[in-house]
């Protein structure tokens, strides 16, 4: 797989990001997929030809290998990597339907016609739904694949030595692997790692709803005291409801509309002449 072309496309999330994911998406490619692609594929390239047992008996070592290792460490970390980075190219594509529909739009009404996003990469409306779920689905992922791991391999270490009597054996023999220290150091380090964009994937969801309910708190007592004030002009507060909470929005210009006179049939007269 070609992980460059991977990397340029999610590089496009960062300015869709809070820091936290900022942060997130450096420790992946720095930590995760670098130290993968540099030193994991190669560590464990020879397990399987390596992986001895004092037998002779046709079939033994391949039953046992398959007994002790179901699912090779490259193989789900490879997976593990696709599917905690796949939501974030979700969030990309939904900017980029935003801005495709704000481009038909313009084209249909006209430059003066109006906007239907104020911003189509601000994270309002249905855009903060896509990029909380990613999120969420992101540290689901994760945590799933350290329990995966932990089922497979109980602490996330390997034995020096690993003893199999499975058919065709012919009795209990030892099985000794290809360079466990060496493979134990990194799938502890890749375990840390995953835990730490666990954590941050946590701190950033934490963040943005907060940050969402600290501005609906807001936009409900800036409504309240507007409507104790100035009852006969909502406009404000409505439009400022919209721009916290709704995902489409049309503004005729970005003027504010004019206030009602005290006479309106003096208005009217001064308008038509």
């Amino acid at each position: 797989m070609n992980w460059g072309i991977f990397e340029g496309l999610l590089s496009g999330v960062n300015k869709y990001s809070t820091a936290f994911g900022r942060i997130w998406l450096s420790l992946v490619f720095v930590f995760r997929v670098l130290v993968y692609l540099v030193t994991a594929e190669r560590v464990w390239s020879d397990d399987h030809k390596d992986f001895d047992c004092n037998t002779k008996q046709p079939g033994c070592s391949n039953v046992c290998f398959d007994e002790f290792f179901p699912v090779s460490h490259v193989r789900l970390w490879a997976l593990q990597l696709i599917l905690v980075t796949c939501p974030s190219l979700l969030v990309v594509m939904h900017v980029a339907y935003r801005e495709a529909r704000e481009k038909k739009h313009r084209e249909a009404v006209g430059e003066d016609g109006g906007r239907l996003y104020l911003n189509p990469g601000k994270k309002r409306g249905g855009l903060w739904w896509t990029y909380v779920c990613s999120l969420a689905f992101k540290a689901g992922v994760d945590t799933a694949f350290l329990y995966v791991f932990h089922s497979f391999y109980p602490k996330y270490t390997l034995p020096h030595v690993v003893k199999c009597h499975a058919a065709p054996c012919p009795n209990t023999v030892d099985c000794f692997i290809s360079k466990p220290s060496e493979k134990n150091i990194f799938t502890l380090f890749m375990v840390v790692t995953a835990a730490v964009c666990i954590l941050l994937n946590l701190v950033e969801l934490a963040y943005l709803v907060s940050k969402r309910c600290r501005e609906g708190l807001a936009a409900r007592r800036a409504r309240a005291t507007g409507g104790g004030h100035r009852p006969d002009c909502p406009t404000s507060s409505y439009k400022e409801d919209d721009l916290l909470s709704g995902d489409l929005i049309f503004l005729g210009s970005d003027s504010h509309p004019p206030l009602l006179p005290d006479r309106p049939r003096d208005h009217v007269k001064k308008t038509m002449l």
